[in-house]
């Protein structure tokens, strides 16, 4: 651990290094260069930033013939990748913006100076400059003094920087979420009467600030503040469907479905790992696996979604109930899923976990073949997680929890996932034609093979001549 560690800071300050050197190059060559943006506010909130973005009054052209190695990837709008001892960085031009026609890109861009380019960004807090040669900070939007306030401010009228990009509504959410900040009143107001054009924003970009928000810091307040905002309902109605939807006070004594999720995001958030950003910085390494479950996205949207299906199964016979709400659930789970255009592997395990939430219920009654195979399965740890801050957030009985999670840890992985005893070609071998008899019998000997009841080939065979015959009576 301790070698991880002096291995990430040592490209933690490989890359800072690297970017004051781009600084320095654009100096040298007779342009004024700072630091801009998100690593200016995380510097001045003692923060080690995850990267440096670079603003210049050298054009495009400019810059592709001072570094070696570039890709003009905006160079529409300024901005150009630079590639250096193995990092990235978005050096842009000072330019100020002319109007936003899609509701994403500048129809025109003017080049200007620092102060120009300042007032066209998104947030006071992310609109400072920085000059790491003379250790100087500009700030031409009050950035600072928001900072000590702790409010999340659009630069200038609201409603404008708005327009320009509809997704800076869900942005202003997931800073003042991320830090614990207040988004100022005038921002808020303008967010809660513009929330209807959200939805002209591309489904790929909403589901990515979706991922951050849901994995950051605070999971449970974004959702309840895109609410407030009235965003929620514009990007996953069936959410706000489960306020108000009551529940058994002797399972559900938190409260309704809505109330039971946020307080499973608070529990899923509670659970992962703290990165002490002074000390180490995963995501500026790709050599360091950060593999906290709890921080899994697939597993966010789970927790999410898990109880999705109850505003539409809610009964009243005995009691409260959602019958197959599992089921129902993860048909919606995966409609969500495409309409905020996942991946097909996201898609198929954020449905799975839906689905199968409720499944370590009774654990301890289950037979050791059912537990192996659902062990065996790779998204089991995620199921784990889900399932035990759903207890958490409801009775918080983690008894079939830990019950499988200890015999998870107990169990050898050839224990868990045992190479086949026989297979299909033995089952030919024994005059079996084939056909769907091929699974069920070779599924019913795996199940003895997990139970320990067969151990051998020679046994195996056995039990598969005695379920042909059984099959064939």
């Amino acid at each position: 651990m301790i070698d991880k560690i002096e291995h990430n800071s040592s490209r933690i300050n490989q890359l800072k290094e690297t970017a004051i050197g781009i600084v320095k190059r654009l100096k040298e060559n007779g342009f004024s260069a700072l630091f801009a943006g998100g690593c200016v506010r995380d510097m001045l909130m003692g923060s080690i930033p995850e990267d440096y973005d670079i603003a210049t009054n050298a054009r495009p052209d400019d810059i592709i013939n001072i570094f070696k190695r570039t890709v003009p990837i905006g160079i529409h709008f300024g901005v150009v990748l630079v590639m250096e001892n193995d990092f990235e960085f978005e050096v842009a031009t000072f330019r100020s913006d002319g109007t936003y026609s899609d509701g994403r890109h500048p129809d025109t861009v003017t080049f200007c100076d620092a102060r120009g380019d300042a007032l066209r960004r998104d947030f006071t807090i992310n609109g400072m400059f920085y000059d790491p040669i003379k250790d100087k900070h500009f700030d031409y939007v009050g950035g600072e003094d928001d900072l000590k306030a702790r409010l999340v401010r659009a630069i200038g009228n609201p409603f404008e920087r708005f327009n320009e990009d509809r997704l800076r509504m869900i942005r202003a959410v997931r800073f003042a979420c991320r830090f614990n900040f207040k988004i100022e009143d005038k921002t808020a107001e303008a967010i809660k009467k513009l929330y209807n054009k959200l939805l002209t924003v591309s489904k790929e970009r909403i589901r990515d600030e979706l991922r951050k928000t849901l994995t950051g810091p605070n999971p449970d307040t974004s959702i309840k503040m895109l609410d407030e905002l009235n965003l929620l309902h514009e990007i996953l109605p069936e959410v706000t469907a489960m306020k108000g939807v009551e529940q058994p006070e002797n399972f559900h004594p938190e409260g309704d479905v809505f109330t039971h999720t946020l307080l499973t995001l608070t529990k899923l958030a509670d659970g992962r790992e703290v990165t002490d950003t002074s000390k180490e910085r995963v995501s500026v390494s790709s050599s360091i696996d950060n593999k906290n479950i709890s921080g899994s996205w697939e597993l966010a949207m789970a927790v999410l979604l898990h109880d999705i299906g109850k505003p539409v199964t809610f009964e009243v016979s005995d009691r409260i109930r959602f019958n197959n709400h599992d089921s129902v659930g993860a048909k919606m789970a995966e409609k969500i899923c495409e309409r905020l255009r996942m991946s097909n592997a996201e898609k198929e395990r954020i449905t799975w976990l839906v689905k199968m939430h409720l499944y370590l219920r009774h654990a301890q009654e289950m037979r050791i073949s059912k537990l192996k195979r659902l062990f065996a399965h790779e998204g089991y740890p995620e199921l784990a997680e889900l399932y035990k801050v759903d207890s958490l957030a409801s009775t918080a009985n983690l008894d079939d929890y830990n019950f499988c999670q200890n015999m998870f840890e107990e169990l050898k992985e050839e224990e868990i996932k045992p190479e086949p005893l026989i297979t299909g070609n033995d089952l030919i071998a024994l005059g079996l034609k084939s056909g769907p008899i091929f699974s069920k019998i070779l599924d019913a000997i795996k199940d003895e093979q997990l139970e320990q009841k067969i151990t051998t080939k020679e046994d195996a065979l056995k039990k598969a001549k005695e379920l042909v015959a059984i099959e064939s009576s």
